[in-house]
């Protein structure tokens, strides 16, 4: 992925936008000229063109960065798809850039190296290009990030025969007890009594259900509490989706593989804070026993709920994880889940709705996401759809009748849960890629990971 920082046969590569493009060509020499013409390189995104020396040999590259106004915006996408364009050998960056630049390149880098072959019989080949770390790079960065990332794409993309919630809990507690953190795993009884909305929703798996809980950090450090929805594959229940709407269910644990990996960049990040991660584990599956439509449920919070539809599992096995967050009055809580078809509606694949009780902190948590591309967009808590969920024969109803703002009407559900904490965010989230691009293969995509992590070190670090 990496060479050593003073590999001396390292190949340059330079970096070109389209506005740079002219400028550039006229400093080179006459054959490089002739050549990129033959070529047409014009510098767009992605665009990678080989220059050879007298030998017929590849002496050099360039790469085009597309339409930025300066190479201060260079995003971490931009380096991603060039690992596979480039020939083997070591590679080095001879376009000078700022840290933050040089940073994003890196991780880039990094990121377009990642790939799942898990189940290959003849697994393809790594990536041959490495790069040398571009001189201002924050490299403990790029690494801590980047294993995050690919600790969750690892995660989303596994079938769920093999990420079962019995497994996904031990993932979690491998993870935890590997950075000292200190945990449990609820389940049986315990869980049935005191979390019973989410042993309702998982009690029909094979898998028994359950919640995974583990602190990390110095007791007397401002409390952050994280919170992902881990349905490692939904059926719908006795709601039972179609074939096409069950066939990415494997990726509903989307949220819990982003609040682990953010977990771990905290923990490896060693910030001063006092970490809580709680991961409700279950398969939303259908036998004789499966919750039904109509049921009342009881919640950790003391709050009935009817169930309108089975299929909206994740906010009730979410319900009882932020009660037991919430009743800790936690500095910062942050839930994410892959919780409605709704949002992707909206605001499609690559944009996670972003809820929250406090201006600032969704203000602070969107200036980073633009700043990191790690894009999100802020979506209301509207109060005049609280009634949307209202329930003749319960305190609330997990769904609305109506078919209007279901994206804010699952961020007002889940509110109800949420009473003591006075500074929360919800990111409802895709978590994965639909279509294949540079960098971005067909699969698992965690989001907001990058942007929460800035969020909090700049809070707490």
């Amino acid at each position: 992925m990496f060479a050593e920082r003073d590999h001396s046969a390292a190949r340059p590569l330079w970096l070109v936008t389209e506005t740079q493009r002219d400028a550039w060509l006229a400093a080179q020499d006459d054959a490089t000229r002739s050549w990129l013409a033959a070529l047409n390189f014009k510098a767009e995104r992605h665009q990678v063109a080989c220059l050879a020396d007298g030998r017929g040999e590849v002496r050099a590259a360039v790469l085009g960065l597309g339409a930025l106004a300066t190479l201060d915006e260079l995003e971490f996408w931009h380096l991603a798809g060039a690992v596979d364009r480039l020939p083997a050998g070591a590679w080095r960056i001879d376009t000078p850039l700022a840290a933050q630049a040089a940073t994003a390149a890196a991780l880039g880098w990094a990121y377009g190296s990642y790939r799942f072959e898990r189940y290959r019989s003849k697994p393809r080949p790594a990536p041959t290009a490495t790069l040398v770390p571009p001189q201002l790079a924050d490299m403990a960065y790029v690494r801590r990030i980047a294993a995050a990332l690919g600790m969750a794409r690892d995660l989303i993309n596994t079938p769920a025969a093999d990420l079962t919630p019995e497994r996904l809990a031990a993932e979690a507690m491998a993870l935890a007890e590997h950075n000292g953190a200190q945990g449990r795993v609820i389940q049986g009884d315990a869980l049935r009594e005191g979390f019973p909305a989410i042993h309702a929703v998982g009690q029909a798996a094979a898998s028994a259900p359950r919640l995974i809980d583990f602190q990390w950090g110095d007791p007397a450090a401002p409390k952050v509490t994280l919170v992902g929805k881990g349905v490692c594959f939904d059926s719908g229940g006795l709601d039972i989706k179609p074939a096409a709407g069950m066939l990415l269910m494997k990726k509903d644990m989307g949220g819990a593989a982003c609040a682990l990996a953010l977990a771990r960049a905290v923990m490896e990040s060693a910030l001063p804070v006092r970490l809580r991660v709680l991961v409700p584990a279950v398969e939303n599956a259908i036998s004789g026993n499966a919750y039904r439509p109509g049921d009342v449920l009881r919640t950790r919070k003391g709050i009935s709920v009817e169930v309108g539809n089975t299929d909206a599992e994740g906010r009730l096995v979410l319900a009882d994880a932020l009660a037991a967050a919430d009743a800790e009055r936690p500095d910062l809580l942050v839930d994410f889940a892959t919780l409605t078809g709704a949002a992707r509606v909206a605001l499609g694949p690559e944009l996670p709705a972003l809820f929250g009780s406090r201006e600032e902190t969704v203000a602070a948590t969107l200036r980073h996401g633009r700043r990191l591309a790690d894009p999100l967009w802020p979506m209301p808590l509207w109060n005049g759809y609280d009634d949307e969920i209202a329930s003749k024969i319960a305190d609330v109803n997990n769904v609305s009748g109506s078919t209007f703002a279901g994206a804010i009407i699952g961020g007002l559900f889940l509110r109800r849960f949420v009473t003591e904490s006075a500074d929360w965010l919800h990111l409802d989230l895709y978590g994965w890629n639909p279509k294949d691009r540079p960098g971005r293969p067909v699969g698992a995509e965690p989001q907001t990971i990058r942007a929460l992590h800035a969020l909090l070190v700049e809070r707490y670090g």
